[in-house]
């Protein structure tokens, strides 16, 4: 008798073993099939942020260039623009309705407070009317888009004064190579070589002058940004809405260079249609790319942003040279070359400190 119950028992130990060995096998599928399904997910994330920088800000580069070869003066009206078209377009997920409290729909409960967002509004203000005033400066859009990339110049210099950063001989190396290329790049205007027409040298003086503290101000502001959604969460549909939003009477305070943009603007194309479309491209694709950047500054280090964001650079430089005939001398390509070469050492040596305190922890 206690044979048999000892057999049923190994047999019930048995089964249960089994049917325990089974979970354990189908939990074990889950969870990886779960892994994957994550990852699957990420890498389309991921890639929709990848089109919608290279592919947005490479062709608002191209509508902003057109809208400029029109008129070169249209940089207060594109500012204001840029800043309604976004802020419209993103008020209906930011309004709540309640009839009960109140007979005007009202915004939404912010993530980040008012004052957080304020310090950007004054410095992506500013500096996006400096970014759309150079050119009216002589500065041709290929130079813009060097001084654009000179990133890890400011990243150095604010990561040393603010953040007591240390960097290595690679970084400090590749932050010299850009320095370089920024002088080379800049003369390059002046070289005899270039076909363009001659140049006002004081204008030009005050148009480099207006990109450098246009570079100064992007650099402040992707650190802002950065500090901002590692404090409070990836709430980068937030902050697109609220510092175009609340920069709208910034703008207004340029209303006269504002009409007089749209007036030039359409006495300067060919048709008021041709205009329209234009300026229209130019707003959906500074929607895309400023979106996806946000995006990506949100998910992803300082680094690795900046280097995502040279390389789009560099491709949107080799756009405006191709489409547009942009004056071009190896002088300019040197120093756009060295540029590029700097920010691309910069970032990777950036991503070797990441991978090595990472390891340490």
């Amino acid at each position: 008798m206690s044979k048999r119950r000892t057999a049923a028992n190994g047999q019930v130990k048995s089964s249960r073993g089994t049917v325990t060995a089974e979970r354990h096998i189908l939990g074990g599928k889950k969870g990886v099939t779960a892994t994957v399904s994550r990852i699957a997910l990420q890498l389309v994330d991921f890639s929709v942020v990848f089109s919608m920088v290279f592919g947005g800000c490479c062709s608002n580069v191209w509508t902003y260039e057109r809208l400029l070869k029109l008129s070169p003066q249209i940089g207060s009206a594109l500012t204001f623009a840029q800043m309604a078209f976004i802020t419209l377009q993103g008020l209906p997920q930011f309004l709540i309705w309640q009839p009960t409290k109140s007979m005007a729909p009202t915004l939404r409960p912010r993530q980040v407070p008012l004052r957080e967002w304020g310090t950007q509004v004054v410095i992506l203000t500013s500096g996006s009317l400096l970014n759309n005033w150079v050119y009216a400066f002589d500065v041709p859009i290929p130079v813009q888009i060097v001084f654009r990339s000179a990133v890890p110049i400011v990243s150095m210099i604010f990561g040393y004064l603010f953040l007591r950063k240390h960097y290595s001989f690679t970084q400090v190396v590749a932050v010299l190579l850009v320095v370089v290329g920024v002088v080379l790049a800049t003369l390059s205007r002046s070289s005899p070589s270039n076909s363009g027409p001659p140049i006002d040298s004081t204008r030009y003086t005050i148009g480099i002058l207006m990109l450098i503290s246009s570079l100064f101000l992007s650099g402040f502001l992707g650190i802002l940004q950065e500090q901002t959604y590692g404090k409070y969460g990836p709430c980068w549909r937030e902050g697109v809405f609220y510092t175009h939003f609340l920069s709208l009477p910034a703008v207004l305070i340029f209303l006269p260079h504002v009409k007089k943009g749209f007036v030039d603007l359409h006495h300067a194309s060919p048709s008021l249609q041709t205009s329209i479309l234009i300026l229209a491209a130019n707003l959906c694709t500074q929607l895309v790319c400023v979106s996806g950047v946000n995006q990506l500054t949100s998910r992803v280090s300082s680094v690795s942003t900046n280097l995502v964001l040279t390389t789009r650079k560099a491709l949107s430089l080799c756009l405006s040279v191709w489409w547009f005939g942009n004056g071009w001398n190896m002088q300019l390509a040197s120093g756009a070359s060295l540029v590029l070469t700097g920010s691309l050492l910069y970032a990777f040596a950036g991503l070797r400190q990441i991978e090595a305190q990472k390891k340490q922890e």
